[in-house]
């Protein structure tokens, strides 16, 4: 099967994540700038999901321009990421106005976390769909970067019990990792 459906149906589905992020800002009842002061976390939520959402998109485009064919199961891996993607406008909401509240800063590791982990699971099918010196192949190879990301995931969901705004740090390094393109695909695609 082609690639171009996946494609289009996941910048659709992120596209409306997006929308419905932005759509959970509440404009201040007041005038001045001091009404601005309970919408503050937020647009810090909302921007640190942003991010977030743009990182998954700027990677998952990346990576199908080294996609050749999909299959069955890759649309499903497509979908459970995407699935797990659409779930961020309602743990950021939470978050954003529960002032770090224990139970919205670890649930919303977890959606990161599971976000990641179906991100994972993607990639490595359509690995195993392509030949094994494929482009996609060569640009991927280990992925420790991920690895490392689902770590820092899991001890940010930990601290949030005891030490919310420590998870909050550690979502915001790890967002801040992955803010650049993939350069093992930038690579590959400029050798091609």
């Amino acid at each position: 099967m082609g690639k171009g459906r996946v494609e289009a149906f996941s910048d659709g589905v992120i596209a409306i994540v997006i929308t419905i992020m932005v759509l959970e800002i509440r404009v201040p009842d007041g005038v001045e700038i001091t009404a601005l002061k309970p919408v503050v976390p937020v647009f810090f939520a909302y921007v640190l999901s942003f991010v977030y959402v743009g990182i998954y998109w700027n990677n998952h485009h990346h990576m199908f321009h080294l996609v050749q064919k999909v299959n069955g199961p890759v649309l499903w891996a497509n979908l459970h990421l995407l699935f797990w993607l659409s779930l961020l406008p309602a743990v950021t909401h939470w978050i954003g106005n529960s002032h770090l509240a224990p139970w919205p800063t670890a649930l919303y590791g977890i959606v990161l976390v599971m976000a990641a982990i179906a991100y994972f699971i993607l990639t490595r099918l359509l690995l195993r769909h392509h030949r094994p010196d494929s482009a996609l192949a060569q640009a991927i190879g280990r992925d420790v970067k991920g690895a490392i990301s689902v770590a820092l995931y899991l001890m940010g969901i930990a601290s949030a019990f005891r030490l919310p705004a420590v998870s909050v740090a550690l979502y915001t390094l790890n967002a801040i990792v992955w803010i650049a393109p993939d350069r093992r695909v930038e690579r590959v695609l400029k050798q091609q």
